[in-house]
């Protein structure tokens, strides 16, 4: 087996160690502190296959973080990417295309009802237009396009003039 490769070898100076462990001890991200950890370990002297083993990392992944690190010498090289992320579904579903589509009423559509629910605007949108949508991401959407869902308020019809007329004595004010 071959001797570890000295922090010199690997391009690692005492600043780089102290540097390092300075940030250790402020940084919060796990993943980056992992990535940290290994470097650090690397700059202290241990192996890389030691360092593979104490962090769980492989040995081609350590080469990586460490590559990173010395490209730069700075430790925001080891932190997480920006990604993009998961894609939107549905993409073709935009707020104008909502707002359209919610003015209109429901029995204009052929539906039996009033006022657009959640479920009922979602299968409405599905056969349509193909858009499959859970509810919760067309909450998320109306929210977007400050669309705001409210309970339809009751108007009472205001008391007839006559009605005491009809009822006789028990309405007599």
């Amino acid at each position: 087996m071959r001797p570890a490769r000295s922090p010199a070898e690997l391009g690692l100076t005492g600043y780089d160690r102290r540097r390092l462990q300075r940030a250790l001890r402020r940084i919060r991200d796990a993943r980056q502190f992992r990535r940290l950890l290994a470097v650090k370990l690397l700059a202290e002297g241990k192996g890389v296959g030691e360092v593979s083993r104490l962090t769980s990392l492989s040995r081609p992944i350590v080469y990586r973080w460490l590559r990173r690190y010395l490209s730069v010498r700075k430790v925001t090289a080891l932190a997480d990417l920006p990604r993009r992320g998961r894609p939107r579904a549905a993409p073709d579903l935009t707020a104008e295309l909502l707002m359209e589509e919610v003015r209109r009423s429901p029995r204009e559509v052929g539906y039996a009802s009033n006022g657009w629910t959640v479920t009922l605007l979602a299968t409405h949108l599905r056969r349509k237009f193909g858009i499959n949508l859970s509810e919760h991401t067309l909450r998320r959407r109306m929210h977007a396009a400050r669309l705001r869902w409210k309970r339809p308020r009751y108007v009472y019809a205001t008391k007839a003039p006559y009605l005491p007329q009809k009822k006789g004595a028990l309405f007599a004010v």
